[in-house]
């Protein structure tokens, strides 16, 4: 019977040790496997046999024979991966803590793999899952994140035009060709205008003449400057309506600065040249998707072909207590199967960590580990598998000595 139970204990460790190596085996197999999490197998010795061999007045002795091993658990690895660079616009990497949520239906799953896309409907979803990516709001609720709204951003007409620098008290004329403004249509137009010296009438005026792209006058004003050289109360800026063909009228600001101010437009003596230039033109026409990016705190940052940005959404992360409960499913998903509480938040706050646009986290498994842990569980399973043969032996000829006795 004691031979017979040395070769269950041996089988066991076998067993074991096979477990071990299917554990290995999956984490050497997902080493390049994005947003992987390793795992370890647990050991636990088996319930031991007791035998009372003697008493005496110190009491009992016992012996206690144990029935092997056997593999009660994995568990799993949430160590950070190493965050490396992908160039896809809508990959997301998160370094520190959280989960991304993914929606499928009214089910939640979470995920480290951020390999992310737009699908056909403007949704951003999960490359391996299919899910759509949750977004959250301002009270921290779950969103989708949907991009349709975005795919261009509208014109903004032009209305006001600042100017900078220094119209010379000894020059006479100055022109400022190609002053590019906006209609409501996002359509382009291009002014010139004109500044005379309007001194011998009035100290310190000029006069302002404003032409179309066809040279015609569309407009005439005046601006004047204090003795300090700033800009006349009263006469700092120019409004008039330009009417652009088939479009509708666009009204316009010529502001030259504030009175007593030098930082916009100046007169002071310089010669006879000039260096008065636009500054700031508002409005912009209609703009294009050019860049997706994800910032650190996992705002889907929008940038058009006009120079103008907009926030298409914020992704949302989950936070567990306890990682261990949750159960990894493939496809880089985990399932929370208890339904432990769940803290869904953003990312760059005091629970989660920041993201990282662009980017993927890599599997944490570290390959000189599992194949140290593989040497072993190699070394484990030769060892079992030894002690079975030599009871086998044993057995063996336990039997060839009782044969012909009788």
């Amino acid at each position: 019977m004691t031979m017979l139970g040395t070769i269950y204990t041996s089988l066991s460790g076998m067993l074991g040790y096979s477990k071990g190596l299917d554990v290995i085996s999956n984490n050497v197999a997902n080493m390049n496997t994005p947003g992987f999490k390793g795992s370890d197998v647990q050991f636990e010795d088996l319930y031991y046999q007791q035998h009372i061999s003697t008493v005496s007045s110190n009491g009992f002795s016992v012996s206690q024979v144990g029935s092997g091993v056997k593999a009660s658990s994995t568990t799993t690895s949430f160590a950070q991966g190493e965050i490396r660079e992908t160039g896809t616009q809508t990959d997301s990497a998160i370094n520190g803590n959280g989960y991304f949520v993914l929606l499928d239906g009214t089910k939640q799953t979470y995920t480290r793999a951020g390999q992310f896309d737009f699908d056909s409907s403007g949704y951003l979803v999960s490359k391996l899952s299919g899910d759509r990516v949750a977004g959250v709001n301002n009270v921290n609720q779950l969103t989708e994140i949907n991009i349709s709204s975005f795919r261009s951003n509208p014109p903004v007409s032009t209305s006001r035009i600042t100017f900078l620098s220094n119209l010379s008290t000894g020059g006479t004329t100055h022109s400022i060709d190609s002053v590019p403004i906006y209609d409501i249509s996002g359509a382009k137009h291009t002014l010139k205008v004109n500044f005379t010296n309007n001194n011998a009438v009035t100290p310190r005026s000029w006069l302002i003449e404003v032409l179309d792209e066809n040279s015609a006058v569309v407009s005439n004003g005046e601006i004047r400057f204090q003795g300090n050289g700033s800009p006349e109360v009263g006469y700092n800026q120019h409004q008039f309506t330009y009417t652009p063909p088939n479009s509708l009228p666009v009204d316009l600001t010529f502001f030259f600065g504030e009175p007593g101010s030098f930082s916009g437009s100046t007169s002071f003596s310089g010669g006879t040249t000039s260096t008065l230039v636009t500054d700031k033109i508002d409005g912009y026409g209609i703009g294009s998707i050019t860049k997706i990016a994800t910032n650190e705190s996992g705002e889907l940052d929008v940038t058009y072909s006009n120079g103008q940005t907009a926030v298409a959404g914020k992704l949302a992360l989950a936070h567990f207590e306890n990682q261990q409960v949750l159960q990894q499913k493939g496809s880089g998903v985990f399932i929370n199967p208890i339904t432990q509480n769940v803290t869904i938040g953003s990312a760059n706050d005091s629970l989660f960590g920041t993201i990282t646009g662009g980017s993927l986290e890599l599997s944490n498994v570290e390959l000189t580990q599992q194949f140290t842990d593989l040497v072993i569980v190699q070394r484990g399973y030769q060892s079992s598998s030894q002690v079975l043969t030599v009871a086998n032996e044993m057995i063996q000829e336990l039997i060839n000595n009782t044969k012909g006795k009788g």
